[in-house]
């Protein structure tokens, strides 16, 4: 009974306003769709965006192809360009590393001939050196025996001078090869400075001191000539020394700087 009561209300409720009832029952059915739509609606809307975004990237990425390739085709075309001088530069370098190391080599070679040349000229002038000092020493000693004879045949002292050492010393150099008198002087000189006696070459005293004297006059242009020749080497020497010094000190230089 109680539920025909509420059917029979219902009833009434519905035809007391039946646009109401319809457009609840509507909105009832609408729903669902309404979302489906809703749906699809930001689906599509997603998947715009999705293709706008892509379309982007891909102007994007033909751009970068375009000019990429663009720029590639310059730099293959730059560098197409650039090989010849390239390959010139290389080959000039080439030369110029050659050259260098020729200028290296010709530098140590001269630098050991000016070195050796050093060595050689320093033994050459130790051996002028001892040459001339021996030289000298002779020549004084014989200058000092001929102006001892010529003092004391100059005062009359025949016989203490012909007993002297400085007679000896003449003696020897009457015998010698080294010393340049004629025949007749060598002789002359030779049979006074044997004789022993002040009595016998007394009369001769006076030519034997001019033998003497010229001898005396030679000798000592001979010791001129030497002290001439030697300090002239030794001049030469220097120079040349001086010389070499500066030449291993440039070529020195120019190792160190091709080797740097």
């Amino acid at each position: 009974m109680m539920r025909k009561v509420a059917a029979g209300a219902a009833l009434v409720l519905l035809s007391s306003n039946p646009a109401e009832a319809s457009a609840n029952t509507m909105q009832t059915h609408m729903n669902p769709i309404r979302k489906v739509v809703t749906l699809l609606q930001a689906m599509q809307k997603k998947v715009s965006e999705e293709g706008e975004a892509e379309k982007e990237l891909y102007d994007k990425f033909m751009c970068y192809c375009k000019t990429g390739n663009s720029d590639l085709s310059e730099s293959i075309a730059a560098a197409t360009s650039k090989a010849p001088a390239v390959d010139s530069e290389l080959t000039a370098t080439e030369e110029k590393l050659a050259q260098a190391k020729g200028d290296l080599s010709s530098a140590q070679e001269d630098r050991s001939a000016a070195k050796a040349a050093i060595a050689e000229a320093t033994a050459l002038r130790e051996k002028e050196a001892s040459s001339f000092s021996a030289a000298k020493s002779e020549l004084d000693t014989n200058i000092a025996a001929l102006n001892k004879a010529v003092a004391a045949l100059e005062k009359g002292m025949y016989g203490s001078f012909l007993q002297s050492s400085a007679a000896a010393s003449v003696r020897n150099l009457v015998t010698s090869s080294k010393v340049e008198l004629n025949e007749g002087d060598r002789q002359l000189l030779a049979s006074f400075l044997a004789a022993g006696s002040d009595e016998a070459y007394a009369p001769q005293s006076g030519e034997v001191v001019g033998i003497l004297k010229e001898m005396v006059e030679t000798m000592g242009k001979d010791l001129a000539d030497v002290t001439s020749t030697e300090n002239e080497a030794i001049a030469s020497f220097e120079a040349l020394l001086a010389a070499k010094k500066k030449e291993i000190a440039a070529l020195s230089e120019t190792v160190e700087t091709k080797t740097a």
